[in-house]
């Protein structure tokens, strides 16, 4: 029997709280995007039965803590301040404190911008977890979504498809799946969690192709 000091269904709720109010609004960032996250690890998890899933459940729930919008000049140190942020307020509620830099760890390197590599299984687990999120049915609601706080176009007029220009996802929102989440994949730490993704990222790439055949645009093939 698991002591209650790391039972995951002891701490799952008290996360959950932890990380409620960190989105700012964002509904990109929400809770519901900490639960798919959790979610998403837990299939990995099964994979690998030696990574501590205390660790990456807690990373999971806080590693946006500090969440910074995309287009912020300092968006690159969200994921150190999330991490932080975490081991402060971890260690005020008595988190098994021989976990805490591997959590610290975990938030840290789970972020894009942050360019940190995932030096554990826990922490490649976290990044693989966060990164799904942005791929599949979800990853594209999620985009366009982004797109619109940011007041970026749906996509290019002409040449939504980007054949004869440069992309640029500031300013069209369909570019972004070419600018980075159709690298995803390739960047995946996990074998499940590369083949999840290659799975997820076909479907943006039928869509892209949908979109552009709706406005009239000739295809990439």
């Amino acid at each position: 029997m698991q002591e209650p000091k790391t039972d995951l269904a002891t701490w799952r709720p008290r996360l959950a709280a932890l990380a409620a109010g960190s989105s700012g609004g964002d509904g990109a960032h929400d809770g519901t995007h900490l639960e798919r996250v959790w979610r998403n690890a837990q299939a990995l998890l099964a994979q690998h039965p030696e990574a501590d899933a205390l660790v990456v459940m807690a990373a999971c729930y806080l590693h946006d803590l500090v969440n910074l919008p995309k287009d912020d000049p300092e968006r690159d140190q969200a994921s150190r301040r999330s991490a932080k942020l975490a081991r402060h307020q971890l260690a005020w509620m008595d988190f098994p404190r021989d976990r805490l830099d591997a959590v610290a760890h975990a938030i840290e390197a789970h972020s894009f911008s942050a360019n940190i590599p995932a030096e554990s299984l826990e922490a490649k687990i976290v990044q693989d977890a966060d990164r799904l999120d942005g791929l599949g049915a979800v990853g594209l609601a999620r985009m366009f979504y982004i797109a619109g706080r940011m007041g970026s176009s749906l996509a290019h007029p002409d040449d939504p498809l980007g054949l004869a220009r440069e992309f640029d996802d500031r300013r069209y929102a369909l570019d972004h799946i070419m600018v980075k989440l159709a690298r995803l994949p390739g960047m995946m730490q996990t074998e499940g969690g590369r083949a999840l993704a290659e799975e997820r990222l076909a479907r943006l790439m039928a869509f892209r192709e949908e979109f552009a055949a709706e406005g009239g645009a000739p295809s990439a093939a």
